[in-house]
């Protein structure tokens, strides 16, 4: 099994990165704030950043360390890897069942599937655990539903149905989302799912989550030959990682909701972390930002026994056990592929 290494997030807007023979440096005005030694990595993301030489690229293409690079308020620009890797054979496969509709939908079932009964199981533990400040009925009727759901992707013929479920299910879902809050309640009150850009706290912190595990997803998928492009159900458009997106779905709930509702309740962040732009944009801010890398880095660390390899593993291994399964199956050494299911 691959073992779990560290991704640098750089969150000084005037840092610029460079190399010391193996070791990563971070300067500010020529002043070196951090170093790490290159084989402690496996991934760096940059949010807005002034300068990376092409030394530290060249160190992080020949180490396979992906290095990615968001503006400030957490929005994708760019990325730069080294070779691809993995057996053309495995991507030629890909590619001939992204085109084949059985193939593609077969596929497309299973990670939405996982979302719903995913995103069901957040819902259903809120109602376990506090049932006594939720409202039942609304929960009750939403489960139930997203139940019924589940099955009706069984008989979705194309990705234009298990598209249409998916989206019924976010809305019953994020309909409810509110009732995970259970502190902070009018500074994190959801209206509805909305991005590009976020309006309220919690899409704001959503969608920066989200973007932290697009890079996990993305740099799993690499590294076991797949193409983070070439999707199943989200369709191809250029610059967007539509495989990644796919197997993201069944990973939101437990690594993003979660943790956001997590950090919400234990105010481990506050409303006076935002700020409301004056196109009505939310972003946050650096402290905010830094205490959500410091929560997500620490959850990736977590130990959970994993549903089909029943192995314990860290939470931060599971996009790479995913990409992996899922290579497996392409190549036909698994029969079918196993989603990530949280018990």
């Amino acid at each position: 099994m691959r073992r779990l290494l560290n991704t640098l997030y750089v969150t000084m807007p005037d840092a610029y990165l460079a190399c010391d023979g193996e070791n990563v440096l971070i300067r500010v005005k020529e002043e070196i704030k951090f170093r790490v030694p290159v084989h402690n990595l496996e991934g760096i993301v940059c949010f807005g950043f002034a300068g990376a030489s092409p030394k530290l690229m060249y160190l992080c293409c020949e180490r396979g360390v992906a290095l990615s690079f968001l503006t400030e308020y957490g929005k994708f620009r760019g990325r730069v890897t080294g070779n691809i890797s993995g057996n053309v054979l495995l991507r030629r496969t890909q590619y001939r069942w992204s085109d084949d509709c059985e193939a593609a939908t077969r596929l497309s079932r299973r990670f939405i599937a996982a979302k719903i009964i995913n995103s069901r199981a957040l819902l259903h533990r809120v109602m376990r655990d506090h049932g006594d400040v939720v409202e039942r009925t609304s929960l009750e009727r939403t489960i139930k539903l997203m139940a019924g759901m589940v099955e009706r992707l069984q008989k979705a013929a194309d990705g234009d149905a298990i598209r249409g479920i998916e989206g019924e299910a976010a809305h019953y879902y994020f309909s409810n989302f509110n009732q995970l809050i259970l502190s902070q309640k009018e500074a994190f009150c959801m209206v509805n799912r909305n991005r590009r850009p976020p309006t309220d706290r919690i899409n704001a912190l959503l969608s920066f989550l989200y973007t932290l595990l697009a890079h996990e997803v993305v740099a799993a998928l690499e590294s076991v030959g797949l193409d983070p492009q070439v999707g199943f159900l989200h369709r191809d458009r250029p610059g967007r990682p539509s495989l990644a997106l796919d197997v993201m779905e069944e990973l939101r709930p437990h690594f993003a909701d979660r943790l956001a509702v997590t950090l919400i309740n234990r105010k481990q962040i506050s409303a006076d972390g935002f700020v409301v732009k004056e196109n009505g944009a939310v972003i946050m801010k650096d402290e905010i930002r830094k205490e959500v890398l410091i929560a997500w880095q620490k959850r990736k660390q977590e130990e959970i026994t994993h549903p089909y390899l029943e192995e314990k593993i860290p939470l931060g291994l599971v996009p790479y056990v995913q990409a992996l399964l899922l290579a497996r199956h392409l190549r036909g050494d698994l029969e079918d592929y196993p989603p990530f299911f949280w018990k």
